[in-house]
């Protein structure tokens, strides 16, 4: 299995690099649509009075292949301040500076499995952050429990950052760092929340991503809210549907075309359009952004909208680094 799994992945890879490298004589393709306009690296973040209450920054709209694209990470703002990380996949350390991202305050971390598209820059983030503010951090890191030849959330940290960890120095490097680790198991299917605290509620649902697990989150401030889908398969959009309801921003994880499209593996661990589209429909979503974007899905945007749309009568686009997208005040 993990040998059919590796060559959909080099698929995968494969026809990212062929995505994007253009033919003698033609022009370099023209990156997907944003949500919103993407900042550069001349533009001033927004001060605490006039930015949106719930706020999103996509630092990587991509996937596991080097084309272009971060690989999947978020960045969630409260009152213009960037508060929580979700995923921390390569490209994302560059991502972070292109944005000018103050750091200082974004004390949390949601990932949603430790596949190493979703999970391999978070020892950059936090050594970004130590060395950008000098500050002392309490870091709160949330995910997924083990199985098989995936540690757990807790396991993975103490790997990273423990006493005998590859990053054991980064304890006192610049500035201290402290760090807890909290795993969510894989049962029982039910909501449970993971922190409330000055208006904020985060709350979290086992997904499905086939042999990897995973987690679904949901961040609610000051009664609007985003989900994040996570990498997930078929047997995760139930509890997606149930912890969605209702949610101002659905983002989700577009890697696969409708059947037969993708090769066959691809659907044992992403979700296809128009399944997207019905669970969107499903779960009440105001808005819908797509990430994770396959060079398949990039190529071929049109029909996946249009596919989407035959379930889903709300706004839906696909996203790009430094996408900013904000939930409230729009």
């Amino acid at each position: 299995m993990m040998r059919r799994l590796a060559a959909a992945v080099l698929m995968l890879a494969c026809g990212m690099a062929q995505a994007q490298v253009p033919a003698p004589g033609e022009s370099t393709p023209a990156p997907p649509p944003a949500v919103a306009s993407a900042p550069t690296t001349a533009q001033a973040a927004p001060s605490a009075a006039s930015a949106p209450a719930l706020e999103l920054l996509v630092l990587g709209s991509g996937g596991p292949g080097a084309v272009g694209r971060a690989s999947s990470s978020f960045v969630v703002l409260l009152d213009g301040q960037p508060r929580i990380l979700v995923d921390a996949g390569p490209g994302s350390f560059a991502r972070a500076g292109e944005a000018r991202l103050h750091m200082q305050a974004m004390d949390i971390v949601l990932l949603t499995h430790l596949h190493i598209d979703h999970a391999g820059e978070l020892p950059g983030i936090l050594l970004g952050r130590a060395v950008s503010t000098g500050r002392p951090l309490d870091a709160r890191i949330f995910g997924p429990g083990g199985a098989g030849q995936f540690p757990s959330t807790r396991r993975f940290v103490d790997l990273n950052f423990g006493p005998k960890g590859a990053y054991a120095y980064l304890k006192d490097f610049s500035a201290p760092l402290h760090y807890s680790a909290r795993d969510i198991p894989a049962r029982p299917i039910k909501p449970q929340v993971l922190l409330t605290e000055d208006g904020l509620t985060i709350t979290a649902i086992p997904g499905h991503h086939r042999d990897a697990p995973a987690v679904i989150y949901r961040v609610d401030y000051k009664g609007h809210s985003i989900t994040f889908s996570g990498d997930i398969d078929a047997h995760g959009l139930p509890a997606l549907a149930q912890l969605a309801q209702g949610t101002d921003l659905l983002v989700f994880n577009s890697v696969v075309l409708d059947p037969p499209g993708s090769a066959p593996q691809l659907y044992e661990l992403h979700t296809p359009p128009a399944a997207i589209g019905k669970l969107a429909a499903q779960a009440h979503a105001g808005r819908v952004l797509l990430t994770h974007i396959s060079p398949l899905v990039e190529q071929q945007q049109d029909a996946v909208l249009a596919s989407i749309r035959q379930a889903y009568a709300g706004p839906v686009a696909l996203s790009a680094d430094l996408t900013r997208v904000p939930v409230t005040g729009f």
